[in-house]
């Protein structure tokens, strides 16, 4: 089986690392706490004002290579590997990508190991990529009615509203993935 899995905010943290940075130079513009979230892009939660800053912290250099863990989620697709599937990293850039693609390849290595960095997607086109499945947070994936892949949410508070499809975490993803 090919496994696809998303890499911001499944198996790394950028909404944690971007809320740090936020709250640290921007204590007095209070913003949506992330479990209150019910968009997936954290600039449509904001007054448009705030734009620039979002921007200015998730773009800025070595943003992507400080991003954390999401717990399990690294021992989790190493287990999946394991187990025999085919599995890739498949995430897309910012759309201001200058330090964005070269540091998830370091997040990767850094991480996951040299190895886990031959088995990196950067695509802004995931329904083009090959795949039995994709774990992904993102509610909305650009012609995903054209992927071969079944879409299996990462549970977020912003792509709760949508529940016919299946949804998983790293703790009970061997059920959900009935592997």
């Amino acid at each position: 089986m090919i496994i696809l899995v998303d890499m911001d905010d499944v198996l790394a943290d950028f909404d944690g690392e971007f809320y740090r940075r936020w709250n640290a130079r921007h204590p007095e513009r209070k913003i949506v706490p992330p479990e209150e979230r019910k968009r997936f892009y954290i600039k449509e939660e904001l007054p448009k004002e705030h734009s620039p800053f979002v921007t200015e912290i998730n773009t800025e250099k070595g943003f992507i290579c400080s991003l954390p863990e999401i717990p399990g989620g690294i021992k989790a697709v190493n287990e999946i590997s394991e187990m025999g599937n085919r599995v890739f990293i498949c995430t897309a850039p910012l759309d201001r990508y200058e330090n964005c693609v070269l540091e998830k390849y370091e997040w990767v290595e850094k991480h996951m190991g040299f190895e886990w960095t031959k088995k990196l997607i950067i695509t802004k086109e995931k329904a083009l990529i090959k795949g039995d499945i994709l774990i992904d947070d993102k509610p909305d994936i650009k012609n995903e009615d054209k992927a071969e892949w079944e879409h299996i949410f990462y549970d977020k508070p912003y792509n709760r509203h949508i529940t016919e499809k299946r949804r998983l975490n790293w703790e009970n993803w061997k059920k959900v993935l009935n592997l």
